[in-house]
């Protein structure tokens, strides 16, 4: 028997902003990515490219670890999509062959009354055929308990998006900020100038 779990969350983020726009911050893929999951579970397929080595999930009497490989890209505007490509179930080859993830996510940034928000949205949907052990449970225990858990790893991603990405923009945009000062200030000094 196959079986469907999805949820979906939504974000509304209000940003401080710095001299330098979020918009050009949300433009770099890996930083984005890096902000969003913990670098050593990660691993840079190409340019747009990521594997993600999820946290094992519990459910029911089962133990996976996915394995995502998700393409993340950047509209001029700064919108970002995120699409996951593939997944592997590794160590149980029963749940791999018949196992399914697919999650679609939008970030963008907005004026609302003078204030930048990033607001967006992601659908996570996991379709499975259950091993013979779990045919015996009733099917709203396996839905309430699937749905859960999907809505738990979204509740994360959630509160990393409004926490470590927002620090991680700050911190790039302060960098770039003395990189920008630095250089016109190298500009004025260097021989040739027109300074005094």
């Amino acid at each position: 028997m196959i079986i469907k779990f999805t949820a979906l969350q939504s974000v509304d983020i209000p940003v401080v902003e710095e001299q330098v726009p979020i918009q050009h911050y949300l433009r770099q893929p890996k930083r984005l990515v890096n902000a969003l999951t913990d670098p050593t579970r990660l691993e840079q397929l190409d340019k747009n490219c990521f594997r993600l080595k999820m946290r094992p999930l519990h459910f029911m009497m089962l133990s996976i670890q996915p394995t995502v490989d998700m393409r993340l890209w950047s509209s001029p505007k700064g919108t970002v999509y995120l699409k996951s490509e593939r997944c592997e179930i590794r160590g149980v080859e029963y749940i791999n062959q018949r196992f399914s993830l697919n999650l679609v996510g939008i970030l963008e940034p907005l004026q609302i009354k003078g204030i930048t928000h990033l607001k967006g949205q992601a659908d996570l949907e996991v379709k499975v055929e259950l091993p013979p052990p779990l045919l015996l449970t009733p099917l709203p225990i396996l839905e309430t308990t699937g749905n859960s858990l999907l809505k738990s790893v979204l509740m994360t991603i959630k509160q990393r998006l409004t926490h470590q990405l927002l620090v991680d923009y700050h911190k790039w945009a302060c960098d770039e900020t003395k990189v920008l000062i630095q250089s016109e200030y190298n500009s004025i000094l260097s021989p040739g100038s027109q300074g005094i």
